[in-house]
């Protein structure tokens, strides 16, 4: 009996950002307001409120939950590449994912862009996973022989900041898919030979 309301409120929160995202999607962030989230379940704009203390956040779940989909998706890779052709094709993924929503959803990458800029949580820990993978494939680097670095974590941080102008959703709006997959592509090029000079 104890489970039941928990479990309801998670559904409830479930179905708030549900319908948010496709408000979102069909009118842009600024035209919807929590009011009309709340007309549209039928419930009460306090109701909405209960779970989201603002607008912003939850903006920010939703944000969280396409980041954090984007990024775990292009997480795996064969073990058997070389780290570097690892990073390029991680790096590609990414930035044609973003490239793709700029296109077809438009909407919801107004709300990324906004969580981004205003650094909540969903843009933080999206850098979070990138910095993650850049690590794994870091130490694959060090543990085949091609990488040397001391400490993969500042190495993997490193690399994150250099490659923000093909990945920060921000910075990628403003240059066409061809200058940006041969920027990426020269940044690659340029991380891979530093993580095999570096003595970080």
């Amino acid at each position: 009996m104890a489970r039941r309301p928990r479990r309801k409120a998670e559904e409830t929160r479930e179905d708030i950002l549900s319908m948010a995202e496709l408000l979102f999607r069909q009118r842009g962030f600024v035209a919807v307001s929590i009011a009309d989230i709340a007309a549209s379940l039928g419930m009460s704009p306090a109701n909405v409120f209960k779970h989201f203390r603002s607008k912003t956040a939850l903006v920010d779940a939703i944000a969280e939950r396409h980041l954090g989909d984007v990024a775990d998706r292009f997480a795996t890779f064969d073990d058997e590449l070389p780290p570097n052709e690892q990073l390029l094709r991680f790096v590609l993924r990414l930035l044609d994912s973003h490239l793709q929503d700029i296109q077809q959803n438009p909407y919801i990458f107004e709300m990324v862009l906004m969580t981004v800029q205003a650094k909540l949580e969903a843009g933080n820990r999206y850098r979070e996973r990138i910095v993650q993978k850049l690590d794994e494939i870091i130490r694959d680097g060090i543990a085949k022989g091609r990488y040397h670095c001391s400490s993969p974590e500042d190495a993997a941080n490193t690399v994150a900041d250099v490659l923000a102008s093909v990945l920060h959703p921000v910075l990628i709006a403003r240059d066409d898919k061809d200058t940006l997959v041969h920027r990426a592509r020269q940044i690659v090029i340029f991380v891979d030979a530093a993580l095999q000079n570096c003595a970080c």
